[in-house]
């Protein structure tokens, strides 16, 4: 594994009117280089309190592909100073990194994750997996064990970078599942792991299965079309009304600029291939987060996964109003709100030990 840096100064289980967030089993080396694809240099943005979000780019290395990684914080390291918590963010089956978690709707409000972390005092990364984004086109179909190799790079170059070896964890959809591979091959450097809209088996999921319909083309292709209607499915094909429209056209706008055909991979471990997490083997905390209203990971196949994890210091929660994309809906703060709290949370004292 070898490192490039780029860098540009840029910145419920219950149902309720709230989410509900339920816990434990109670609940049944350096080298600068310019790169075609690199995005221009973009300014410092403010933060809320005025603050400067600092970012950089950088390139892992996997063999010969390379892996587009991107990095927000607030301010640049600087050393002697404190590091912060990283959060690595996980990217789905449908879009690249940045577009999922960096995303701007202009006129509408706050859609960035990373944006939002950083502010809250993380040092937030995301990373193009192969075959998405700036990161290599290859012949391969980028499925979930090959997302585990391309966060094996990651977590190098992370690793690296802010001198930490453990790292919480996001991923979202296929970016839950490649997470939580990851955490089963590589223990030692997840500390917290949120998986959203994930899927165990995929048993009662109409969305999977109406998906399993094209299995035979996934094994016959490693690419897919992806085209803008697909994109704005995205946000509809479960409730809508969840999220805002023009959170779909942003998207589109920010994605189809790589192309209209993505790696078939994930679709196809998801149609054919499940499971391919054992919970036994995830032995990091966990906190499993579902959207009301999602198709593809049904309460009860998550339940089961999320009853079996070994880990004593768990939750699960569901988030009103919201359909599988829980940081990209109209209900976006709730996810912000129970993914920080879980990731702040106090460590565990012992008895006797004073609070």
């Amino acid at each position: 594994m070898s490192v490039t840096k780029s860098c540009t100064s840029r910145r419920k289980f219950l149902m309720g009117a709230a989410p509900a967030v339920v816990g434990g089993l109670a609940l049944p080396i350096l080298a600068r280089e310019t790169f075609a694809g690199t995005p221009a240099a973009a300014k410092d943005k403010p933060s809320v309190a005025g603050e400067k979000i600092w970012s950089n780019e950088y390139w892992a290395h996997k063999g010969d592909v390379k892996l587009y990684m991107f990095r927000k914080r607030m301010g640049a390291p600087q050393a002697g100073k404190s590091a912060l918590p990283v959060l690595f963010l996980v990217h789905g089956s449908s879009t690249s990194s940045r577009p999922s978690y960096d995303l701007t709707v202009p006129g509408h409000g706050e859609y960035s994750v990373m944006d939002k972390f950083a502010e809250f005092g993380f040092d937030v990364w995301t990373m193009d997996c192969e075959g998405y984004g700036r990161s290599s086109r290859t012949e391969g179909n980028s499925n979930i064990a090959d997302g585990v190799e391309d966060l094996k790079a990651g977590a190098e170059v992370i690793a690296h970078e802010t001198g930490q070896e453990r790292f919480h964890f996001f991923g979202e959809s296929s970016g839950a599942l490649r997470a939580a591979a990851f955490a089963m091959a590589r223990p030692e450097r997840v500390n917290r792991m949120i998986l959203a809209a994930f899927t165990y088996t995929g048993e009662g999921s109409p969305t999977l299965a109406d998906r399993g319909k094209a299995v035979e083309f996934y094994r016959t292709h490693n690419r897919r079309p992806r085209d803008r209607n697909m994109i704005r499915s995205i946000f509809t094909r479960d409730k809508p009304g969840t999220s805002d429209p023009a959170v779909g056209e942003s998207m589109a706008d920010a994605e189809l600029q790589f192309g209209e055909d993505i790696p078939t991979g994930t679709y196809l471990d998801m149609t054919a291939n499940l499971p391919v997490v054992d919970p036994l083997k995830v032995t990091a905390p966990v906190m499993i987060l579902r959207g009301e209203f999602d198709g593809i990971a049904t309460e009860q196949d998550v339940l089961n996964f999320f009853q079996k994890l070994p880990h004593p210091d768990r939750q699960f929660a569901v988030l009103p109003g919201t359909a599988h994309s829980v940081v990209l809906g109209i209900n976006r703060q709730q996810s912000w709100h129970v993914m920080r709290a879980f990731l702040e949370m106090p460590p565990r004292l012992d008895g006797g030990q004073a609070a």
